[in-house]
């Protein structure tokens, strides 16, 4: 069965890169993202956790914990590892999993048997302070997460978890946003003091209230 949004992210004790490590407590109150590969020493997993590693500085203005997972095991990890530092010209110091038993991946439904019955798919999952998946993103082996997306997926769901809003087609930080059906127009200034646009009566803009 697949993981959904709204449901909650199973927790787990795991070796990695960085040390044991219980999921739960690890989390803290930060966001996290939990994202697979099929396996060590692949090219463009290679190439993503190395973005990911320079990208440090943006998951941490955004409170946001990393943690990936591979099936294979501690010391092909650190191998692997050396290798993304010297490709990417960065240091990976956040958590690989080892899955060798793929007891973890199977219980986040990252293997999916019809295309592989021993290495992942390559999943994304964006898992809230509270424990519960927000969204999630699954891409074929052959095609390179996009981290300008992920991260912009990050910021929507950060919007909506502080406010009563939601992002359009296109939207990226700083643009307008829409405000949620729930709300009244006689609401909205008390709410969203910069004003809003009415396009119809259920498409309202307002400008991105933490901007």
């Amino acid at each position: 069965m697949s993981l959904r949004i709204g449901d909650t992210a199973p927790d787990f004790s795991a070796q990695t890169t960085e040390g044991d490590i219980d999921f739960y407590k690890w989390l803290g109150d930060s966001w996290a993202i939990l994202y697979s590969h099929p396996g060590d020493y692949t090219p463009i997993c290679t190439t993503e956790l190395g973005r990911t590693a320079q990208l440090k500085d943006e998951f941490a203005k955004r409170n946001t914990k990393i943690l990936a997972i591979s099936v294979d095991g501690l010391a092909s990890h650190q191998g692997w590892v050396k290798d993304i530092n010297e490709i990417s010209k960065t240091i990976v110091d956040f958590p690989i999993i080892a899955d060798p038993d793929k007891k973890i991946s199977r219980s986040y439904a990252m293997i999916h048997d019809n295309a592989s019955t021993s290495a992942t798919v390559r999943s994304v999952y964006f898992i809230g302070p509270d424990k519960k998946i927000k969204a999630s993103i699954t891409y074929p082996a052959s095609t390179g997460r996009n981290f300008t997306e992920i991260l912009r997926v990050l910021d929507s769901l950060q919007l909506t978890a502080l406010y009563s809003v939601g992002t359009p087609v296109d939207w990226e930080d700083g643009q307008d946003v829409v405000v949620s059906t729930a709300i009244k127009n006689e609401d909205i200034p008390a709410i969203f003091p910069k004003g809003y646009q009415e396009i119809k009566p259920y498409l309202r803009y307002t400008p991105q209230p933490n901007k």
